[in-house]
């Protein structure tokens, strides 16, 4: 009898720890779907949104367009959360521009360059500037522009924008600039 209750007592107190266990990486792996997800929704309603003010896939750009501070293609900055190489849903419209604009202009290149702010390790923030950039080129890539136009390179931390040691100048240096090489 004695030993079934210590039975009993250890199942009990198992399944109590499980239950206070932190969540598995099955759970975390969904979270991130979900949030994804949830993101490209938000994407497609601002791309909708943007289509229906003129500034989705179906404009034409000429090489003016990119002098334009009132076009889209004037917009040639993006963002990123720290430690995250994700492009947010608000950049989808802009990035959309620049992957018509490339897809009319078959010799126009585009660089993009993948920065960081100064935490983190020299080789790891010139990875993180990579993948950034790499993710830039992706969605460049799925709206129409060539791989041949596009180059990528990361300065990581090397080419700050802000150099206070705040998180507003950590967030101006957290991006991927796109800069055109030739107009053609």
């Amino acid at each position: 009898m004695n030993n079934l209750f210590r039975l009993a007592l250890a199942a009990v107190v198992i399944a109590a720890l499980s239950a206070c266990a932190t969540p598995t990486r099955d759970a975390e792996d969904a979270e991130r779907a979900a949030e994804r997800e949830a993101a490209a929704e938000q994407a497609r309603a601002e791309r909708e949104a943007a289509e229906a003010r003129g500034l989705g896939r179906d404009r034409d750009f000429d090489a003016a367009a990119l002098d334009d501070p009132e076009s889209p293609l004037a917009e040639r900055l993006v963002y990123f959360e720290f430690d995250r190489d994700e492009v947010k849903s608000e950049y989808m419209p802009m990035l959309e521009a620049h992957a018509a604009y490339l897809s009319q202009n078959s010799g126009a290149r585009l660089r993009l360059e993948g920065h960081t702010d100064e935490r983190g390790t020299r080789e790891y923030n010139l990875a993180l500037g990579e993948r950034r950039a790499q993710s830039v080129r992706r969605v460049l890539n799925l709206n129409g522009a060539s791989d041949d136009q596009l180059e990528v390179i990361s300065y990581g931390e090397e080419m700050p924008v802000a150099f206070q040691q705040n998180e507003e100048a950590w967030a101006k240096n957290r991006r991927v600039e796109l800069v055109y090489e030739s107009r053609r």
